[in-house]
């Protein structure tokens, strides 16, 4: 992978060379990625240079998610359905969640079905998902509104990745005490 790719986002307990500062179209940025719960509370958060795509970091978050179970047993590192934008949409990730027998909310980009029907028969049949559950996803845009509450993650003033994710964690550790009713 390249600078900033996924490989170098693995150990969360390294400093990235790039500290997760990359250039975007508005200047120097870093993103946050979510993996969130049915009611937008984040499960696992990492971050990124605002360059890097989406699609990506796409098999770090899952790597990284476990839920604790009631009681005994492993953690549960396998959601029922994955929810997600056309960012997400290749066969790649499709495949994925495939092997792993995860249901796939992600619409079909409209450039890949005009190249899916391009290429006619060869194209491979359209992306089926559940439009009705696809309305649902509204929950992870709220999610990241909560969390980009905080002043110092909707504008980074920290200059280490480190710090800066810890204030996202930080974050996302608020938002569950305030679910939970911890804190008002």
């Amino acid at each position: 992978m390249t600078q900033g790719g996924p490989s170098n986002y693995k150990n969360l307990l390294v400093e990235p060379s790039d500290h997760a500062i990359g250039r975007s179209r508005g200047g120097l940025s870093t993103k946050i990625h979510h993996l969130v719960d049915g009611n937008g509370l984040p499960l696992v958060v990492l971050i990124s240079p605002g360059q890097a795509g989406d699609s990506p970091m796409f098999e770090v978050l899952m790597e990284h998610l476990r839920v604790a179970r009631r009681g005994p047993g492993r953690p549960r590192s396998r959601p029922d359905r994955m929810r997600a934008d056309k960012a997400y949409s290749s066969r790649a990730i499709r495949a994925h969640l495939r092997r792993r027998g995860i249901v796939a909310v992600i619409p079909e980009p409209d450039d890949q079905k005009r190249h899916r029907k391009r290429r006619g028969p060869r194209g491979g049949r359209p992306v089926s998902y559940d439009t009705d559950d696809y309305k649902n996803r509204n929950v992870i845009e709220r999610g990241f509104n909560q969390a980009k509450q905080w002043r110092g993650l909707a504008t980074r003033y920290d200059k280490l990745a480190l710090t800066y994710r810890g204030g996202a964690v930080l974050r996302a550790i608020t938002l569950w005490l305030q679910a939970l009713g911890d804190t008002p």
